[in-house]
């Protein structure tokens, strides 16, 4: 098979091996992107006279059917394809012959594999928004249930002051809110077509580069083409920096339920559906879920981490290296939205147990209550500090319920604001839902079908 490159020579078979790697592998992705951007870039090269009208719908409906097949799972990319685009265009060569040559006229892999990351990308990005909203809206009804639950506060892992499983749910849903709605300005970022850059540095064609961004639903076209090509990889570390806030505070959560409902804890529980055993040990309920919901926020700080070294020192302009980009920005995107998933899962099922919370209340929490009382007093608030910490046998237990429920500023136990939560997230899912509905309608005027990129 004649690769894309492929001159009068043969490449070495160890060279071949090692420089395609796995790559062949991630392309399967890509396939249903890449596709997608080809039938725009066609439409283009017909609008700009570069192709007959016959051509162009010969060519358009060859990768409407790939796509099918693609989605079936009838195409395969081979080791000897190399990527994607080699895998592709062999196809339309061997279905229309001289036409299927015509495709690549006026584009590079570059900005080819860049178009269908960017198009991936976005779709993920909303998949991945709505999951985190989903999330979010989990979490706060968990809070609005248990609202009225005290919870020992803690910092430095010691009892610190009265809480409530409703601040501690509410916290997370409103952690996770705004972090899902950071991936919007990811999507703003990265929501420019690539198309038209070439190798870096254009062609001496008429290409009308404003016409393909149209047709992927793309608000505009990365203007210059030499950094079309050296956003690569910036823009995929950019999304994963993005993806990794999540990840961290899945990890967080994770770390909470599984010290919070151990035995000695008991606070929650979680169902055995949601736990896995051990081969020796017949008691053991494993909470393997959310232990590999902490490492796998490792993972994707690492993928992160390799996507910016990998490009750190390259020079302007396109460069191999960029390749083994692709790998740990899919992966990281594959581990975020499962992360969420399990853990949405996880909430729905949780159980709270209500008497062992508030039987954990104990007097030490309510320190910092018996200094405000004597300030109330009128001694000043250094003065019964000092005097709360020298004598704690002053300390009194008060009815946990009364003391959560003192506390009435905004956003404290006794005043959630529950309802600040609720008007934000109805403005992201409305704000999520019109923006997704434009990039997908513009799909859909483009393939005449639904198009999905991003899938597990």
């Amino acid at each position: 098979m004649a690769r894309l490159w492929e001159k009068d020579y043969s490449i070495d078979a160890l060279l071949h091996a090692f420089t395609v790697g796995n790559d062949y592998q991630t392309d399967a992705k890509l396939v249903t992107a890449d596709c997608t951007a080809s039938i725009a870039h066609v439409s283009m090269l017909h609008h700009a006279g570069l192709l007959e009208e016959s051509e162009a719908a010969e060519l358009k409906r060859a990768l409407k059917t790939l796509i099918s097949q693609a989605e079936s799972g009838e195409f395969v990319i081979k080791p000897e394809d190399e990527d994607c685009h080699t895998a592709i265009e062999q196809y339309l060569i061997e279905r229309l012959g001289e036409t299927g040559k015509k495709v690549h006229l006026g584009r590079s892999r570059n900005d080819q594999v860049q178009a269908a990351l960017r198009l991936w990308g976005k779709d993920m990005l909303f998949q991945t928004m709505e999951a985190g909203f989903a999330l979010s809206a989990r979490l706060r009804r968990l809070a609005e249930k248990h609202i009225r639950v005290p919870m020992p506060g803690r910092t430095h892992m010691q009892k610190a002051m009265p809480s409530s499983v409703g601040l501690w749910a509410a916290s997370y849903a409103e952690e996770l809110l705004d972090e899902s709605a950071h991936l919007f300005s990811v999507l703003e970022l990265i929501d420019q077509s690539p198309l038209g850059a070439a190798a870096s540095y254009g062609v001496p064609l008429p290409l009308d580069r404003e016409y393909t961004a149209r047709l992927l639903g793309f608000s505009r076209v990365q203007n210059n083409v030499l950094y079309a090509n050296n956003s690569r990889g910036k823009f995929e570390g950019v999304i994963v920096d993005a993806l990794e806030y999540i990840a961290l505070t899945l990890s967080k959560i994770a770390q909470d339920l599984i010290l919070f409902s151990m035995p000695e804890f008991g606070y929650f529980s979680l169902p055995d559906e949601l736990c896995t055993g051990s081969s020796i040990m017949p008691q053991k309920k494993n909470p393997d879920g959310l232990e590999l919901t902490r490492s796998r926020a490792a993972l994707v700080s690492s993928c992160g981490t390799a996507i910016k070294h990998i490009i750190r020192s390259l020079p302007s302009g396109y460069n191999r290296d960029f390749q083994d980009t692709k790998e740990p920005f899919i992966q990281a995107a594959q581990h975020v939205i499962l992360m969420i998933r399990v853990m949405d899962l996880t909430i729905e099922k949780l159980q709270v147990h209500e008497k062992v919370l508030g039987e954990a209340c104990t007097s030490e929490l309510y320190a910092t209550d018996h200094a405000i009382s004597l300030v109330k007093s009128g001694m000043s608030f250094r003065e019964a500090y000092r005097q709360t910490g020298a004598h704690p046998e002053a300390w009194e237990s008060k009815d946990p319920l009364e003391a959560i429920m003192e506390r009435k500023s905004q956003g404290t136990t006794g005043n959630l604001g529950l309802d600040v939560f609720d008007t934000e997230l109805k403005r992201l899912q409305a704000y999520t839902e019109d923006r997704k509905l434009t990039f997908q309608q513009a799909l859909s005027s483009l393939t005449g079908r639904q198009i999905v990129f991003f899938s597990i």
